[in-house]
């Protein structure tokens, strides 16, 4: 199975930038479609953005739809995250995720089956 781990988490003012990255290991992330997923404060976690296997296919959260950018480098096992534009209401524990279908399928949205321990971003008002 594949091990991930988020980095790139911080503070960062609204209206700021911030570029997250998973690095996976154990197994190429080419086997799997990936994502990233977030947990704000009190709530529960939600989707944010995925990606097939070869990145020609995404999709995006309407929350995040325009400012935040997913993309990955299968030669050197990374999923990244581009944030712009950052809001309050984006502060949350930023999950990378993985699931075993290479295309992009319905239960993506709900949940994957490798998960990273997360990374922490807050955005100041």
């Amino acid at each position: 199975q594949v091990q991930l781990v988020e980095s790139g988490g911080g503070l960062v003012q609204a209206g700021g930038s911030l570029r997250l990255s998973c690095a996976g290991s154990g197994r190429p992330i080419s086997n799997y479609a990936m994502g990233w997923f977030r947990q704000p404060p009190g709530k529960r976690r939600e989707f944010v953005a995925v990606l097939n296997w070869s990145g020609n296919t995404t999709h995006y959260a309407d929350s995040v739809k325009g400012r935040f950018t997913i993309s990955r480098d299968n030669a050197k096992n990374t999923l990244n995250l581009q944030m712009n534009s950052l809001k309050p209401e984006d502060t949350a524990v930023y999950y990378c995720a993985a699931d075993i279908e290479r295309e992009i399928v319905p239960t993506v949205y709900f949940g994957m089956d490798y998960w990273g321990k997360g990374t922490l971003v807050t955005v100041s008002s």
